[in-house]
């Protein structure tokens, strides 16, 4: 990672320099062996916030707590997203090929759970009781949150059990100021000091 402005200029700068690749089959025996329970507590301690993500084919709803999001890019404007292979969101926003995220504001971790149940009902009674609007893609937004982002599916990468979802933002909204955080299993609300 470069740390001075100038360095960052050049590699921004220079249309010629390729991206790094790692091939798979390179991999150093010294990072084999991380156990999957201490790999999950450790980045259990990296805070977070929490988002629900929406999609929807012919007309019809679907939503997941998501945590595991990050910016990609300014222009243009990419925001990226893991999510979990067996899902039922994996099938979904590939076939809709757009997607929305809901930065969940600090009294809203019922909607986190709400969406996290892995039973729960499909389509409309899902949202039932859940006051949302629709973005321009056709996906939800749940009101109070933080932020939303409109999206439309850029790009999909393997990223081992998980999709990696790559998403051109088309609308973007800022909301409240008070976001759910997690860390370590449990939520807390996140205020500046």
């Amino acid at each position: 990672m470069t740390t001075s402005d100038e360095g960052r200029d050049t590699v921004r700068d220079d249309p010629t320099r390729e991206a790094a690749t790692i091939d798979a089959t390179d991999r150093s025996p010294d990072t084999a062996g991380v156990d999957p329970t201490t790999f999950r507590a450790v980045m259990g301690s990296f805070l977070t916030g929490v988002s629900v993500m929406t999609t929807h084919v012919d007309g019809v709803p679907h939503g997941m707590t998501a945590s595991a999001i990050a910016s990609v890019s300014l222009e243009p404007p990419l925001v990226l997203v893991c999510v979990e292979r067996t899902t039922l969101m994996a099938d979904r926003v590939q076939e809709a090929g757009v997607f929305a995220l809901s930065f969940l504001a600090g009294d809203q971790a019922e909607l986190s759970n709400r969406f996290a149940v892995g039973d729960r009902e499909e389509g409309e009674s899902e949202f039932a009781g859940v006051a949302t609007r629709t973005a321009m893609t056709g996906a939800r937004l749940l009101e109070g949150a933080t932020g939303t982002l409109d999206c439309r599916v850029y790009s999909i990468a393997d990223g081992g059990d998980h999709l990696v979802v790559i998403g051109e933002v088309v609308g973007a909204d800022v909301g409240s100021d008070a976001p759910l955080a997690y860390y370590r299993g449990g939520y807390g609300a996140f205020r500046r000091g």
